[in-house]
């Protein structure tokens, strides 16, 4: 089977320099959004548990 015909993003134009930029511009700039949205759930959530800890703690 031939392979397919190259696509607007796959050869050495312009266009697909700048789609391949800008496409991997999003992704880092999503990486690191979701890295500090991670982040921020992983010590709130310590300190949720800390909380408990230190409540359960008063009880007894």
């Amino acid at each position: 089977m031939a392979p397919p015909p190259p696509g607007p993003y796959s050869g050495g134009s312009t266009l697909a320099l700048v789609a391949r930029v800008s496409a991997f511009s999003v992704g880092l700039v999503y990486g690191s959004l979701k890295l500090k949205y991670l982040k921020a759930q992983v010590k709130s959530q310590k300190k949720a548990e800390a909380k408990a800890a230190a409540a359960a703690a008063k009880k007894h």
